[in-house]
C-alpha cells in the first residue's frame, strides 16, 4: 500500500511520502515515492505515485524520457502546472493499457505540485481516469493512498496561514499515524518542501527506518494523545441519565 501527501499553503508546498510496497505479506519491497524535476529559477515539479508498480514505475519512466529528449508535452517545456496535470494523466493512461488492456489492477493515481515562473504554486491529484481536481483556499491538502488513518490530523492543523515547518510536521504526524494502523505503509518517509516564488529546492529530507527522528516523533505524539485525554472534561454521567429517562417518560 502507499500514503502520499501534498500540502499547499500560502508559504509554499509541502510533499509527504512513504517507500514501502507489497504484493502481500510475503512480498515487500521499498521504491521511491517521490519524483522531483527543476530548473532553477524557472520550474519545480514533484510527483508522488500510488498504486500498481509496474504503472507508476513505467509513468515516471515515461516522464524522464520526455524530459531527456526536450519533449513538448514534457515536464522542461510544459506552461502551466494544468498542462503538467494533463500530460501525466494522458501518459498514465498509455501505460496502464500498455501490455495489459488496462483493468483496475493496473490503475494507479498521482500528485503532482511546484511552481512553473510566472504561474502560482498549486498541487493536483490525478485519477486513475486521467482526470484531475486541483487545490484551493478550502482544500488545502491532496492524498492518495491509504489516506484516512492521517486525515484527521491535517483536517485540524492545516490552514493556509500556516508555517511551511508547520505543514511538514502535520504531513509526518499524519504519516505516522497512518504507518501505526497499516503496516503496509511504512519508512523510507520523504519529505521535500518548497517556498513559494523560490524556483527551487533546498530541502528535502529523507528518514530511514532507523531514524532516531522518527522514533521520537512518534514517542512524542503518543505521549501527547494521552496527555490530551487525561485534559478531556469527564462525561457527566448523571446528567445522561436525566436526559434518558426523560426521554423515556415521553
Amino acid at each position: 500500500m502507499t500514503y502520499c501527501v501534498a500540502i499547499r499553503m500560502d508559504a509554499g508546498l509541502c510533499f509527504v511520502s512513504d517507500s514501502r510496497t507489497n504484493a502481500g505479506l510475503d512480498n515487500v519491497s521499498t521504491y521511491s515515492k517521490m519524483y522531483a524535476y527543476g530548473v532553477p529559477g524557472e520550474r519545480q515539479l514533484v510527483v508522488l505515485s500510488s498504486g500498481n508498480l509496474a504503472t507508476t514505475q513505467g509513468v515516471i519512466g515515461q516522464i524522464k524520457k520526455d524530459v531527456k529528449q526536450g519533449s513538448v508535452e514534457g515536464f522542461s517545456r510544459v506552461r502551466s502546472l494544468e498542462e503538467a496535470a494533463d500530460y501525466v494523466g494522458a501518459v498514465s493512461l498509455q501505460q496502464q493499457a500498455k501490455h495489459t488492456g488496462g483493468g483496475k489492477s493496473f490503475e494507479a493515481s498521482f500528485i503532482i505540485g511546484g511552481q512553473i515562473q510566472g504561474g502560482k504554486h498549486a498541487a493536483f491529484l490525478i485519477y486513475p481516469q486521467g482526470n484531475h481536481i486541483t487545490t484551493s483556499r478550502d482544500t488545502s491538502f491532496l492524498q492518495i493512498g491509504e489516506s484516512k488513518y492521517g486525515k484527521p490530523i491535517l483536517d485540524r492543523m492545516i490552514s493556509q496561514d500556516i508555517p511551511l515547518e508547520t505543514a511538514a510536521l502535520s504531513g509526518l504526524v499524519s504519516m505516522d499515524s497512518t504507518m501505526r494502523s497499516n503496516l503496509s505503509v511504512g519508512p523510507p518517509i520523504e519529505v521535500l518542501m518548497y517556498y513559494t516564488n523560490s524556483l527551487l529546492v533546498e530541502r528535502r529530507y529523507r528518514f530511514e527506518d532507523s531514524s532516531e527522528y522518527l522514533r521520537k516523533l512518534n514517542a512524542a505524539w503518543d505521549k501527547s494523545l494521552r496527555e490530551a485525554f487525561g485534559k478531556m472534561p469527564p462525561i457527566a454521567w448523571s446528567q445522561a441519565w436525566d436526559q434518558v429517562d426523560s426521554a423515556s417518560e415521553n
